[in-house]
């Protein structure tokens, strides 16, 4: 039974630090198919335009 206490504590304790190891900002990677580029409005890749 002390076992069970102590494991859900550590469990409880540990859950803020995991939640703020996961995504510290809304930024991330992206990498586009070649012909393509990041468009942040949508957040999608595009066909990039040729002149």
């Amino acid at each position: 039974m002390k076992l069970r206490i102590a494991l859900s504590a550590f469990v409880l304790a540990a859950l803020p630090a995991v939640g703020f190891a996961e995504c510290g900002s809304q930024q991330h990677a992206m990498s586009c198919a070649e012909g393509s580029v990041y468009d942040a409005q949508t957040a999608t890749c595009v066909i990039a335009a040729t002149s």
